[in-house]
C-alpha cells in the first residue's frame, strides 16, 4: 500500500470510497474490517489535511500597489460554505 504522504487526493477519496463501500456490504471479517477502517481514518485525515493546505495557500487578489505588485488577503473558506452568503 502507498503510505499517507505521498497519495494524491484523488486517489486517496477512491480508495476511502472502495473502503466505505466493502465495509458497507460487510465483505471482510471483523479483523480485516477493522484493519479497512483504521486505514480509512488515515485517508480522510490525509484527505482532510491536502484540503487544509489548499485553503491555507489560495489567496485573494484585492488590488494593486503604486509599484504594480498585487495586494492579497487570506482566503476564508466560511465566507462561501453555506448557502445563506449566496442570497
Amino acid at each position: 500500500m502507498i503510505d499517507d504522504g505521498e497519495i494524491g487526493f484523488e486517489a486517496a477519496l477512491e480508495e476511502l470510497e472502495e473502503i466505505v463501500k466493502e465495509l458497507e456490504q460487510g465483505r471482510p471479517d471483523l479483523g480485516t474490517a477493522l484493519a479497512r477502517y483504521e486505514r480509512g481514518v488515515r485517508l480522510l485525515g490525509h484527505c482532510q489535511g491536502l484540503i487544509d493546505g489548499a485553503e491555507r495557500s489560495v489567496a485573494l487578489l484585492t488590488g494593486v500597489d503604486e509599484a504594480g505588485r498585487p495586494i492579497t488577503a487570506p482566503f476564508d473558506a466560511s465566507a462561501t460554505s453555506t448557502s445563506e452568503n449566496r442570497k
